[in-house]
């Protein structure tokens, strides 16, 4: 390479091609390369090319010096390569184009007559001594002679190790045909970490297909996605359970829990706010005297929240298996006006009738956010833990009134029962003086029933009867 001539941007080689010039096979005895169609014919060529690796016995002497040496006895070391090229073609390259200029062409060897020293040129060319980096320099100076890329560019490890040497040497249909065909074929993970490196050698058109594909277009278009098959899953497959599944595998397996959390609350409001919308309208005086048939109205209204309530139990289950529940259960807290119209729907027999299941799945939401609570998973405030307890007591109250105890509901009333309890034993004596004798409903004919009632009670006469231990604000 010779030394001062037109600057050209290195970058690293790749040894990752499955067939090339098989150089060893392709050497005649004097380390020159055989001729194929053009390319590497002595009879025709006006240019040498000495290719070596960087580690080559003539070290830091400048490559300049050695032309005439080189082309005076033929002896290369077997980390040299030479072949011999046409400087019309090479001209393709504007790194040879510049060495091939009149400012920097070179004649040969100098003792040789004047007349044969003007028609051949001795380059010199560094390779970096990565394994297959002779393969592909000598792929790519082949490429020069033809203007047919996709027979030798047929997959992107192919096209990922060429492309560094192509702009190496400028050479620019090369760079093209490289990344048209990167544009066009899909990667695996490690192609595309290699795309990721050769991108930024690119000019900013060549580069921006590429790019597209593995930049988002904003910071919120992974929100968006994530959020958009959280829609999907819950509202529009036949098929719900096992795309439910596979969405909270995605979830689970997403990169940013931040993101993740942004996600589920969105979907979370969304869902919440059709379930208030519809059983507000359900219990509406208003709504009841303004149609002609508002018991199919009422079924429709229990129906979207019947249907939209499940899709909340799944979004609070997602949430407290990524534990990013705590602006759910702070919403959950602050539901007076919802558990209001819960309270008045579930007294009806409407509701019984079209919607029986729909006062276990409000208690399954609270009785899971209440649990992540009372277990310290999500770490609640104080004023949310009462909140909690004060809105969503009555509703389990007035199911367990109003409703048949189904023997499957027993268990999840008891639950819920034992988690209020848990979260009110948290509270300052005053709020639990408040809400522990709304919870003798709790109790059975049978004593023995209810031991989580027993053991609330007698934890808050015992601290009641504690002697003081100084001011305590409240």
């Amino acid at each position: 390479m010779l030394s001062g001539g037109a600057k050209k941007r290195r970058v690293g080689s790749s040894n990752r091609l499955s067939s090339f010039v098989d150089i060893d096979s392709a050497k005649s005895s004097d380390g020159t390369l055989t001729a194929s169609a053009g390319f590497n014919d002595p009879s025709t060529a006006d240019v040498l090319l000495r290719l070596y690796f960087e580690y080559s016995p003539f070290g830091d002497e400048d490559p300049e010096s050695l032309s005439s040496s080189v082309s005076s006895d033929n002896s290369f070391d077997q980390g040299d390569v030479q072949v011999h090229l046409h400087s019309n073609v090479l001209r393709k390259s504007k790194y040879f184009a510049a060495l091939l200029s009149d400012r920097w062409q070179r004649n040969s060897d100098p003792g040789e007559d004047s007349e044969n020293s003007s028609k051949v040129y001795f380059l010199n060319l560094k390779v970096s001594s990565t394994i297959g980096s002779f393969n592909i320099h000598l792929t790519v100076l082949q490429l020069l002679y033809t203007n047919n890329f996709s027979t030798t560019i047929d997959s992107a490890d192919t096209a990922l190790s060429i492309l560094p040497v192509a702009l190496e040497l400028l050479f620019e249909d090369c760079v093209k045909a490289c990344v048209r065909f990167l544009e066009a074929v899909p990667w695996s993970e490690e192609e595309e970490k290699r795309v990721l490196a050769v991108v930024p050698l690119l000019k900013q058109e060549e580069s921006r297909e590429l790019l597209a594909r593995v930049s988002p277009s904003n910071s919120a278009s992974s929100v968006d996605m994530l959020h958009g098959l959280i829609v999907a899953a819950i509202n529009n497959h036949s098929n719900m359970a096992f795309v439910k599944a596979f969405v909270a595998k995605l979830l689970r397996d997403f990169s940013s829990r931040d993101s993740a959390k942004r996600v589920l609350d969105r979907a979370f409001h969304q869902s919440l706010k059709i379930v208030k919308e519809s059983l507000e309208e359900y219990s509406s005086p208003d709504f009841r005297g303004d149609h002609c048939d508002p018991e199919a109205i009422q079924r429709v209204n229990l129906h979207t929240a019947m249907t939209n309530g499940k899709h909340l139990l799944w979004l609070v289950e997602r949430m407290i298996e990524l534990r990013v529940a705590d602006t759910a259960v702070k919403e959950w807290s602050d539901q007076s006006s919802f558990t209001a119209d819960l309270q008045r729907a579930f007294r009806d027999d409407a509701c019984r009738n079209f919607a029986p299941g729909l006062p276990a799945v409000m208690l399954r939401c609270t009785c899971k956010l209440a649990n992540a609570v009372a277990a310290g998973s999500i770490v609640a405030a104080r004023q949310i833990r009462m909140k909690l307890v004060k809105d969503w007591l009555p509703v389990l109250i007035v199911c367990k009134d109003s409703l048949s105890v189904l023997a499957s509901h027993k268990p999840l009333y008891q639950e819920l029962e034992e988690t209020f309890l848990r979260i009110i034993s948290t509270l300052p004596m005053p709020d639990a003086q408040e809400l522990l004798p709304q919870c003798l409903s709790f109790s059975t004919r049978n004593v023995d029933d209810c031991p989580h009632l027993v053991s609330a009670f007698n934890t808050w006469f015992r601290r009641a009867t504690r002697p003081p231990q100084g001011d305590i604000l409240d």
